[in-house]
């Protein structure tokens, strides 16, 4: 995994393309820590995750980790298991915007990771494989059985989760799973320059809307528009909000702090 940091925008790229990018234990435990460093040092206002070589990522590497699974026991596949959870959580929760940039294969792990993304840019070449019921287990991994409904609607998400059949780009387009489709071997240009914009953007209003997209999906109506008002009051305390202000008055860009 190669990570690179530059002007508030980082970059983590999978980095074995000789196995399709495939993820082992390290990996996971990685992309997890990696994940809450950043969002400590509140630094970082987008991160791109991409894939080196001929794909994204084509998920758990089947020797190392499917082949060491098949001789642990009970409590540490339990471990394992949370710790692939705690990926997807710190993607979900990180407080500022993640774009998947994929092309070829997002297979098993790969998919999912895209999933938690909050936008998945994608060329032609695309292509999403929940393949969990393919190995005899269940579809729900990482959280995909929460999350892809919410992407998708149920009726795609169950057929995806159940059959394990890929999704190609423009059917990944029609039903909402992918936010923008790309030219051929353009995928990294879109997503950095997607990553740019966000950066260059009201950082702070950016982690509030990802937080209240996140924490609003199981409440009630009336939880929800509390939580917006609560969120919005805060933020008509900020600096980008009083700064929105005098450059609207000034009649010129505003130069937005994150605070």
């Amino acid at each position: 995994m190669r990570v690179t940091v530059a002007d508030g925008v980082a970059t983590v790229t999978l980095a074995r393309p000789d196995k399709l990018n495939a993820l082992t234990f390290g990996a996971y435990a990685d992309l997890r820590d990696l994940l809450a460093e950043l969002s400590r040092e509140r630094s970082v206002r987008a991160l791109v995750l991409a894939g080196e070589g001929r794909g994204f990522c084509s998920g758990g590497d089947v020797d190392e980790i499917i082949g060491a699974t098949l001789g642990m026991d009970t409590a540490r596949l339990l471990d394992f298991n949370r710790m692939t959870g705690q990926v997807v959580r710190a993607v979900r929760e990180c407080p500022f915007p993640v774009i998947a940039a994929v092309h070829g294969v997002a297979a098993g792990a790969g998919a999912v990771l895209a999933l938690a993304a909050d936008f998945r840019v994608a060329d032609p070449s695309a292509r999403f494989a929940f393949l969990f019921t393919r190995v005899g287990l269940s579809g729900g991994d990482m959280g995909a059985a929460y999350l892809l409904p919410r992407v998708v609607g149920l009726g795609h998400a169950t057929r995806l989760l159940m059959l394990g059949e890929p999704v190609r780009a423009a059917e990944a387009e029609r039903i909402g799973l992918i936010s923008e489709l790309t030219e051929e071997g353009h995928v990294d240009e879109a997503a950095r320059a997607l990553a740019r914009r966000l950066a260059d953007g009201p950082a702070l209003a950016h982690a509030q809307t990802k937080a209240l997209l996140t924490a609003e999906l199981d409440m009630p109506l009336a939880a929800a528009v509390e939580m917006d008002a609560a969120t919005q009051a805060l933020l008509m305390h900020g600096e980008d909000y009083a700064e929105f202000h005098a450059a609207f008055t000034e009649k010129r860009p505003p130069k937005w702090r994150g605070r």
